[in-house]
Order: C-alpha cells, then sequence, then structure tokens
C-alpha cells in the first residue's frame, strides 16, 4: 500500500475530526456571533432614548407624560442605558454558556462534570457575594419598575435629597445641606417620591386666635385664587386651590391649610409664592399674625 492510499485511508477515518467536527464548531461561533449581533440591534433600538413623543418598542421605556427637559432626558438616558447594559451582559453570558457546552458536547466531552462544579461554584459566590447580588437585583427591578430616576426628589427615609445617579448598585443623592450620599440599593426598605405624576402645594399660615377665623379664610383663598394666575407659577399649576379651613386651634394662633396641584417637583416654588401673596393680603386686610397678637398682649391696655 502507497504512502498516498494510507494518506487517503486516514483521512476518511478522522474525517469527522478533520472536517465534521470543526465545520459544525464553526457553525456553533458564527451563529453565536450572528445571534448576539441581532439581539443587541434589538435592544439597543428598544433602549435607545428619544425626545420627539413617538410610541416605544416597550411600554416600560415609553417617555412619561408631562416629563420634559434637561433632568428628564437625563433620567431616561440613564436608564435605559443601564437598562440596555443589563440586557446585554446576560444575553452576551447565556450565549457563551450555551457556545462552550455545546462544543465541549461536539468534541465528546462529558460537559456534567463541568455543570456540577459551576453550580457549585455558583453557590460559593452567591453565599459570599449576596449583598452585592442584593444590590444589583434590587437596582434591575428599581429600573425596570421607574420607581425613580435621575433629577428626582425622593425620601429614603434617613435621607431627602434630589437624585444625582442611578446605577445598578449604588443610588447616589443630594440632600438640602448639600451632602453627597451613597446609597446601597439592597438597603433601600421604602422609598418617597416626590417628583412622579403631580405634587400638591400645602400652605399652612397661622392667624392670631383671636382674628376674625372666617373673614381670614376667605381673604387666603381670595389671595390664592389670584396667585395661581400669576406669570411666575400658571404653567406649574394643575388644579384649583383648595381651602382645607382651620387645621390647629392654639393658645396663641390658629392654623389655616391650602393645598393645590402642582407639576412634580414645582410644589415648593409655588409653596413659596402663594405664601408670599397671602402673607401681603393679611397686611392689607389688617388681620393679625400671631406675633401682632402676642405684642399687644405684652404691651397691655392703653
Amino acid at each position: 500500500m502507497t504512502a498516498q492510499s494510507l494518506a487517503f485511508e486516514w483521512t476518511d477515518t478522522n474525517r469527522t475530526w478533520l472536517i465534521e467536527t470543526p465545520t459544525r464548531i464553526a457553525c456553533f461561533i458564527v451563529g453565536a456571533l450572528v445571534v448576539r449581533w441581532l439581539l443587541f440591534r434589538v435592544i439597543d433600538r428598544v433602549t435607545k432614548p428619544r425626545d420627539d413623543g413617538e410610541k416605544r418598542l416597550v411600554r416600560g421605556l415609553r417617555e412619561r407624560t408631562g416629563a420634559r427637559g434637561p433632568k428628564a432626558r437625563a433620567r431616561r438616558a440613564q436608564r435605559a442605558k443601564t437598562i440596555g447594559s443589563v440586557l446585554k451582559s446576560t444575553v452576551s453570558v447565556v450565549i457563551l454558556v450555551w457556545l462552550v457546552l455545546s462544543i465541549l458536547a461536539e468534541l465528546d466531552v462529558n460537559i456534567a462534570p463541568f455543570i456540577a462544579s459551576a453550580g457549585i461554584l455558583g453557590l460559593a459566590i452567591g453565599f459570599g457575594a449576596q449583598h452585592l447580588v442584593a444590590d444589583i437585583v434590587s437596582g434591575v427591578f428599581m429600573m425596570m419598575e421607574d420607581q425613580y430616576g435621575v433629577g428626582d426628589v425622593a425620601d429614603f427615609g434617613e435621607v431627602i435629597g434630589e437624585i444625582e445617579s442611578v446605577g445598578l448598585r449604588i443610588t447616589t443623592v443630594r440632600d438640602m445641606d448639600g451632602t453627597l450620599w451613597y446609597i446601597r440599593n439592597g438597603e433601600i426598605e421604602r422609598v418617597g417620591n416626590m417628583s412622579q405624576d403631580f405634587a400638591v402645594a400645602r400652605l399652612e399660615v397661622p392667624v392670631a386666635v383671636d382674628a376674625d377665623l372666617d373673614k381670614a379664610q376667605n381673604v387666603a383663598l381670595s389671595a390664592v385664587l389670584r396667585a395661581v394666575r400669576d406669570a411666575e407659577v400658571v404653567d406649574e399649576v394643575l388644579g384649583e386651590p383648595e381651602m382645607l379651613g382651620v387645621q390647629e386651634v392654639t393658645s396663641s394662633h390658629a392654623l389655616l391649610r391650602m393645598t393645590v396641584t402642582t407639576k412634580p417637583g414645582a410644589q415648593w416654588g409655588v409653596q413659596r409664592h402663594l405664601r408670599s401673596r397671602v402673607l401681603g393680603e393679611f397686611d392689607r386686610e389688617s388681620i393679625k399674625l400671631p406675633m401682632q397678637s402676642w405684642g399687644e398682649a405684652l404691651a397691655g391696655p392703653r
């Protein structure tokens, strides 16, 4: 038998290893890359932030009604970027695991020990990094549910302030004193978002306990009804003011309370404007404030 015939026989005998197996492995690799590229394109299309009002492919990523301006755009951009990053990482890991297992199976390698080892390793990592896992899982659900975002003012229990950044593990909040707080997402048990949907400007005005309370309520409500139409706040107000009446009476004062619905985050500016207008109207109508009543009492009868 010649060397050439031996070579042909060896090639025919080992055709599976020489041609078929490498070809199938190459197909697996190409298929994995194509699927990864297609899924990445879909993720980019779904999570790409838009400001033109066009409907999104995923309802949870649609632009909020009334959410305009630089802060709202920054919020949507960061949320979309983070969710896209999580989805891409998940897709890459799943495809990589499938590719490795498929190649090992094609090479007739027993993958059962690898799966068992991976399970044990996963348990060890999960036990050792349980706080990290909890932070990341909480961050993912928080972003999916859009509980809060960049630019929102929120109450985290011990910290109240404006959210400056939102990540999978850490949320940073700037409080009213300028302190920057780093809060792990896994530690957040509750959060009160003051910047979603609408807000309520609550105006509380104390008057002297011996003042004409009916007159004080009428004057305050009239002043607020005029004030909400001022150019400074008219675009921030969503509803008509409501007088809730006397909420508290002490030996020195009676507390009047009014409310008005505003856009998210605008309640404090509207509240300051209304308070200024009401106090000015009280001064013109000679409605006494508590300090004025105390001053007269200390001065005694004339």
